[in-house]
């Protein structure tokens, strides 16, 4: 499984924005190479899913698609690159903040940037993209109550199913990837089957591992589908990166904290 954040749009002084010409390389390529997308009914039938669902290759040249927060320039940048190779993807919306902007992050960029309409979302469903809970407002769950995160859980899920439909609330990918065993339950009592984590996941639906794609993986074939030692050391990279953005929630408390 791949996860990508943003593609195209403004420089940012973090490390999850793609540009387009990258990413329609890797798309085009893997397309050619006969690569196929999974929907998530696909994934969730394969029977390897509850063992090693990130091994790469372990259902032949199909991958799940992911795309976290729902920013908006997936509608110009990405979607259209998607269809126009017949690949599909789940995108993971922060639905407080559908329509409106990032202001859930720490600033990494000049001007905030804007996430997809429900209007978007709703068009690009129609065409046979899916959509999942990225939670209400993108809150590190392992840092917050059984409250607090169950509130952040279940509130997104209800949005969505009630804008899109049930399966809209079927999957969710957790902030930053941080979950744990408490977090997973609170997950599956909100109603998710699905779940999506950071590299480091451990197979079970509700913690299901994928590889986020950062700034560096400019190759044809995204690192997180590679089976040679340089896959091997971009999963490595990858988790690296996800770890280190504990120091974006940090950022984002003192901010809250200095107003």
């Amino acid at each position: 499984m791949l996860c990508y954040h943003r593609i195209g749009g403004p420089l940012e002084l973090g490390v999850t924005r793609l540009v387009r010409r990258v990413f329609e390389r890797q798309m085009r390529t893997l397309a050619q190479r006969g690569w196929q997308t999974l929907t998530l009914a696909e994934f969730a039938a394969r029977a390897e899913v509850a063992a090693r669902p990130a091994a790469p290759g372990a259902h032949g040249r199909e991958f799940l698609l992911t795309f976290d927060d729902g920013y908006a320039s997936l509608a110009a940048q990405a979607y259209p690159v998607l269809a126009d190779v017949a690949f599909t993807a789940v995108t993971f919306l922060v639905t407080d903040h559908v329509g409106g902007t990032n202001t859930w992050d720490a600033r990494y960029t000049w001007r905030r940037l804007p996430h997809l309409p429900w209007g978007e979302v709703e068009r690009w469903q129609g065409r046979g993209f899916e959509f999942g809970s990225h939670t209400a407002t993108h809150g590190r769950l392992t840092w917050l109550d059984d409250r607090r995160a169950a509130d952040e859980l279940g509130r997104s899920r209800d949005t969505l199913v009630r804008r899109l439909g049930p399966a809209a609330g079927r999957a969710l990918a957790y902030p930053f990837g941080a979950w744990n065993e408490r977090i997973m339950g609170l997950a599956g009592a909100a109603g998710y089957e699905l779940g999506f984590g950071g590299v480091a996941g451990h197979g079970p639906p509700l913690a299901v591992p994928r590889v986020p794609v950062y700034v560096w993986d400019r190759g044809s074939v995204p690192l997180g589908l590679r089976r040679d030692a340089l896959g091997a050391a971009g999963r490595v990279a990858a988790h690296v990166a996800n770890r280190c953005a504990v120091a974006t929630t940090v950022m984002r408390n003192l901010m809250r904290k200095g107003r």
